[in-house]
């Protein structure tokens, strides 16, 4: 099976295509596109990165720290000088070091939200953020040419390079630390404490915001935060069906409210007191008011196709430019790399605001939530009702249809538009979007997403209504016409 290597990195299956082959391979091509004169000129706006350095990281799933270390090997073989951390961390922690650092590149060992049997690489540019899609190809280009070839990775033995000074092991977190001290109020956290519990799901983030709080009064409880390679059998993904175990500590009186990250701690999701989840949707809009109407902070808001039109609504409110961008952090990082943006994020719990680096990341968003609700002084559930009384209601849900068969996105956006309704459950279809698959976007502010996925044969739908009739009338459209389409 070829190596497809995208925008987001590398995914396979542990011990199938994820090989400690395939990874050297997979590296030496990383070394040939990170060392060829073409790499940053796309754009990271900071010469000052160092060609010649670059930093390794890896999360909690198994063998992801040997994983780290071939990683290493082939890097110092290559020439580069290779910060690798010393234990899991986070992704944004390692993103944050690789900007911090003044490395020309960075490597995370994850597989993120994935199930438990797959690993894989993230690719980070100097920046602190994703690689641009560019540098994914010249990537893929080398791994293909590489192979045409025959030509292996180069490797170096590990005890070696770290004698010769190629391979430096570093803690990312006392930075990423203090870099947070500067976009988080600990002061109003500490004038109002909260006890809440963390679900860590046994990813990376595990003890990051329990460790940050320290001396700050909060009663901080982590729950799944233990060494567990298999994520106890798992999705690592901060959503609701996979967070019963925080449900049942927040409903038993251990906390307040919870936090969720999920296995590399890119996404964040939350539980109220009453054990409601609380999604990303929600977690962006408390972000953006607080932000605005408590810090008086100004900007562009951003948000992907499938993210909540509350954030419209607000943004409307307080005169800020809103884009919508099609799915993935990626093209929310470019706005964020080209303007003033206040606050970005996506449906599936990547948000990162102003002054951070252009990445997801759990950690500061649980941290930010703790912020507001100290600031507040009320319950996660009041200050989500009272969300929903000003710019909702708002109902979402998505579903995922598996197809027997692939489906080109052309050809689907073309049946879609061809084949619009003038109405779904009795509001008028007032606009159609293009924007990344068909949206579309009805009278009282509804709207209807179906876009094919871009790694599977799967279609997915995405509804937000007024109402759970409206939801459920949206989807039931959606799964008529998916059908239509294959």
């Amino acid at each position: 099976m070829p190596i497809h290597f995208g925008t987001d990195g590398w995914r396979a299956v542990i011990s199938d295509t994820f090989t400690y082959s395939n990874l050297r391979m997979v590296t030496q091509a990383i070394a040939d596109a990170v060392a060829s004169e073409h790499w940053d000129k796309s754009g990271n706006g900071g010469s000052a990165a160092d060609p010649g350095k670059i930093v390794v990281g890896f999360d909690t799933r198994f063998l992801s720290d040997r994983y780290a270390g071939e990683v290493a090997r082939v890097l110092a073989a290559n020439g580069f000088t290779v910060l690798l951390t010393q234990a899991d961390a986070p992704t944004p922690a390692i993103s944050f070091a690789v900007k911090q650092q003044g490395a020309i590149a960075g490597v995370v060992i994850t597989a993120s939200h994935n199930a438990p049997r797959y690993n894989g690489v993230k690719l980070k540019a100097s920046y602190g953020g994703s690689a641009l899609p560019e540098q994914c190809r010249r990537v893929e280009v080398y791994i293909n040419d590489n192979e045409a070839r025959a030509r292996g990775p180069n490797l170096m033995d590990f005890q070696k390079a770290r004698a010769m000074g190629l391979i430096q092991k570093f803690n990312p977190l006392p930075a990423y630390f203090d870099h947070l001290r500067k976009l988080i109020d600990v002061d109003t956290i500490a004038d109002n404490p909260q006890r809440f519990v963390v679900d860590s799901m046994y990813g990376s983030g595990r003890g990051v915001i329990k460790a940050f709080l320290q001396g700050t009064g909060c009663e901080v409880t982590e729950i799944r935060g233990e060494m567990n390679p298999g994520f106890g059998g798992i999705h690592p993904e901060p959503i609701s069906k996979y967070l019963g175990a925080l449900a049942g500590a927040v409903s038993t009186g251990m906390g307040s409210f919870g936090l969720a990250t999920d296995g590399d701690a890119d996404r964040i999701g939350a539980m109220d007191e009453r054990g409601n989840f609380v999604d990303p949707h929600k977690i962006m809009a408390l972000a953006l008011k607080y932000l605005v109407e408590t810090r008086g902070w100004t900007g562009s808001v951003v948000r992907t196709v499938s993210t909540t039109r509350m954030i419209d609504r607000l943004a409307k409110r307080y005169g800020l430019k809103l884009h919508e961008t099609p799915v993935g952090f990626n093209h929310i990082a470019d706005l964020m790399m080209a303007e003033d943006v206040l606050i970005g994020g996506e449906e599936s719990g990547g948000i990162s605001f102003k002054g951070h680096i252009p990445e997801g990341d759990g950690p500061i968003m649980g941290l930010l939530l703790v912020e507001l609700v100290a600031a507040s002084g009320k319950p996660l559930s009041r200050l989500v009702d009272d969300l929903l009384a000003d710019v909702g209601p708002a109902h979402y849900e998505r579903t995922d249809l598996r197809l027997n068969r692939p489906v080109e996105k052309s050809e689907m956006v073309r049946f879609l538009n061809d084949h619009a309704p003038a109405e779904i459950g009795g509001e008028k279809v007032a606009e159609i979007s293009n924007t990344d698959g068909v949206k579309y976007i009805l009278s009282d502010d509804s709207w209807l997403l179906i876009r094919p996925s871009g790694t599977e044969p799967v279609l997915r739908v995405y509804a937000e209504g007024r109402s759970p009739e409206m939801v459920k009338a949206l989807l039931g459209y959606g799964e008529e016409v998916a059908e239509r389409v294959v």
